[in-house]
This record gives structure tokens, C-alpha cells and sequence, in this order.
């Protein structure tokens, strides 16, 4: 153990650590008001959850854990966010302490609609949680949504975008104009398949960002089963996976006076993209510390 710190001293990866455990509380001290929006919406069926922790005590754990801390309107617990696995070419830039370039693509949940601004949306949002906490390092999250795309179209601009932006990681929100849109789950999870050998093969990490919870198509049975095979997909190939729909379904049943929604009821307003680049910074930042500083076997 004392070896694996040692390596570690000097490094990005070693100032993250130290960032994280002195932000303490602080995110969960921070609190946003409320957007206004429409009265909650019937419940969708929920999926099993921890006990929920008070804010305060979720925000220590994370600073305890060397995680993201969360703030107190976004807080979820870490089980609810992300399927773990490695995150190997980041780790490796941030111990040789060289830039990481992230690409950020999907549709309208990357671009950003129902934003106040482009600096409100999940992307720009990210890019200054990880400055803050990566402070040796440049960051650079580079934002490729284009609103309504399926999987597969965005797949065929991401082997274009891969060699021309060249990524250290690539962020890919998917799955929910697939589900709207009836794309059958084999022709959805045979493009993920492909897709994430093509990036595997390049040596670029990949985190799959799942679909938003919305009441509108809670009870879908095919948005249901997108997620299940989007879940599959990250199972399968050991690719990190951001649960967006349980943490957003979470935050819906707790936390009923927060409106995570734009007056559409579909796409996120500034809250809700606040809180989807929150969990995925803290998935992120779960896997580069905790995993990195798991024994080997």
C-alpha cells in the first residue's frame, strides 16, 4: 500500500486525492434554489435503493472515499450512479501528468438543450468540476451533441470525431432517442458493441452515460428495456456506466420539491444538467481513486 502512494507522489492523480479529501462538506454545503416547473408527475415504478443518508453525512463519506462530493440538492447515494470498471488511458495521463482531453456526444442532453446558456450545459459544467479538482493538469471537454440522434448515427460521427479531436476518454450520453424513437435493442446494442471495440482498440476510455428519467416514459416498456440493454453492453464490454435514470429517478422520489426538468417535462434545465455532470464527475473521480488504490491480487 505504502508503495502505490509513493508512485503516486507528484502526480495529477495525487493532487486530485488531496483536492478531493480537503473539499470536505463543501459540496453539500452548496445549495440552489429550486427551479420553478410543474407539479410532480405520477411515480414511476422504483427501483430498489439504499436508506438515504442526510447530505452532510453522504458529502463526508465522499471526502472519506477520495470521491467527487456531491451538493446537497444532487446527492445520491454512490450505489445509485455508476457500474464500476477501469479507466485505464485516463489514469495513465493524469500519473504522467499530461492533458486530458474528454469528448462529451450524444444528442440534446449533451448539447444542452433546455439550458439557459452553453455554460449551463453538463459538458461546460464538468470541464470545471474536474479543473478544480485535477489542478495539474489541463482539462479539456470538448462537446459533440447533436440534438435527436440515435446511437447509430452518432456512432458513424464518432469515428470521424475520434481521429480528429483524439480523446483521452470519451463520455457518450445514449440510449434515450433509441427508446423514443422504437430503434430495436438489437440493431442499438450490436451499434454500442462495435462502437466501444473501435474506441477499445484506439486505447480511449469510454463511459456510457445512460438515458434521463422522465415520467413520460417511466412505465415505457421499451425505454425499459433500452436501459437493460444498455446496462448489458457495459456489463459485457467492463465499460464504465453512469446510471442517469436511477440517480435521477432517486433525486424525483426524495427530493420532490427540486424541478430537474425544462418546461417540456423531457429535456434537463440548469439544475438537471448540474446534477447529471455531479454524478458522472463523481463516477469518474470513484474510479480513478478507488480503483486505483484497490490491492492487486
Amino acid at each position: 500500500m505504502a508503495r502505490a502512494r509513493d508512485s503516486l507522489k507528484g502526480t495529477a492523480l495525487a493532487t486530485a486525492i488531496a483536492s478531493l479529501l480537503a473539499l470536505g462538506c463543501a459540496g453539500a454545503a452548496a445549495q440552489t434554489p429550486a427551479a420553478p416547473g410543474n407539479p410532480a408527475a405520477p411515480q414511476s415504478q422504483p427501483e430498489a435503493s439504499p436508506t438515504p443518508a442526510a447530505p452532510g453525512e453522504q458529502a463526508a463519506d465522499a471526502a472519506g472515499a477520495g470521491l467527487h462530493p456531491m451538493s446537497a440538492q444532487c446527492s445520491v447515494p454512490t450505489a445509485e450512479i455508476a457500474a464500476p470498471a477501469p479507466l485505464t488511458a485516463t489514469i495513465e495521463r493524469l500519473e504522467g501528468n499530461q492533458p486530458l482531453r474528454i469528448l462529451a456526444i450524444g444528442s440534446s442532453s449533451t448539447w444542452g438543450v433546455g439550458a439557459t446558456s452553453r455554460r449551463k450545459n453538463y459538458p461546460s459544467q464538468l470541464e470545471s468540476m474536474l479543473e478544480r479538482v485535477l489542478k495539474t493538469v489541463p482539462i479539456e471537454v470538448v462537446n459533440r451533441g447533436v440534438s435527436g440522434e440515435t446511437a447509430e448515427t452518432t456512432a458513424e460521427r464518432l469515428r470521424i470525431e475520434a481521429a480528429l479531436v483524439k480523446p483521452d476518454l470519451v463520455l457518450w450520453q445514449v440510449g434515450t432517442n433509441d427508446a423514443v424513437q422504437r430503434v430495436s435493442v438489437e440493431t442499438f446494442e450490436r451499434t454500442l458493441n462495435t462502437t466501444v471495440a473501435m474506441l477499445r482498440k484506439k486505447k480511449i476510455d469510454v463511459v456510457l452515460v445512460g438515458l434521463q428519467y422522465t415520467p413520460k416514459y417511466a412505465r415505457d416498456d421499451h425505454y425499459f428495456a433500452i436501459r437493460e440493454s444498455l446496462k448489458r453492453v457495459a456489463a459485457d464490454n467492463n465499460v464504465l456506466y453512469v446510471r442517469r435514470y436511477q440517480a435521477m429517478e432517486y433525486i424525483h422520489r426524495t427530493k420532490a420539491n427540486l424541478q430537474m426538468m425544462a418546461d417540456d417535462d423531457f429535456h434537463l434545465n440548469d439544475l438537471g444538467y448540474q446534477c447529471m455532470a455531479e454524478h458522472i464527475a463523481q463516477a469518474m473521480t470513484a474510479n480513478l481513486f478507488v480503483r486505483r488504490r484497490k490491492p492487486a491480487s
